[in-house]
Parts: structure tokens; sequence; C-alpha cells
């Protein structure tokens, strides 16, 4: 179950997650966030650092649907190259 509760943000523009969800989730003082805001909403997704054996599933499967669109390596370079300006 959602847990709920209530904060203020400072006139840092600072928000303090509360104690309760901080432990739920097992939040430490470092943790990162993507914040995204609409409207009235604002959604913190915490993020992490991926372990090196999730990088290299990332890389296994980034290269197999590259080969499937038929991307070459020269393919990359020119994109990069555009990219850069």
């Amino acid at each position: 179950m959602s847990m709920i509760e209530t904060t203020k943000m400072s006139s840092k523009g600072q928000v303090v997650i509360p104690e309760n969800i901080r432990k739920k989730l097992g939040l430490k003082t470092g943790s990162q966030f993507i914040v995204v805001g609409d409207k009235d909403v604002v959604i913190l997704k915490s993020i992490e650092t991926p372990s090196m054996q999730d990088f290299d599933e990332m890389i296994t499967k980034t290269r197999t649907q590259a080969r499937m669109a038929g991307l070459e390596e020269s393919d990359i370079q020119e994109a990069i190259k555009k990219a850069r300006g």
C-alpha cells in the first residue's frame, strides 16, 4: 500500500521527504531523483547508477536492436558528428 505524507517547501525550494517514506524506499543522503512537473503535479523518481551487469545487458540489447534496424557503425559516427554540429 502507498504511504501518504505531507511536507512543505522551504524558501530555498527544498522539500523534505518524510522519514517514513525515506526508510520504506531505502533513500539515503545523496540519493538522486528525476523531477517531473506538470500543472499541479510534481513527481520525484529515484534513480541509481546501473551495475556493470545491467550496463552490459543494456549495451547488448542496444547492439541487437541496432543490427535489426540495419544501423552500421558509420551511421552512429555520422549521427554524433551531426549532433555536435
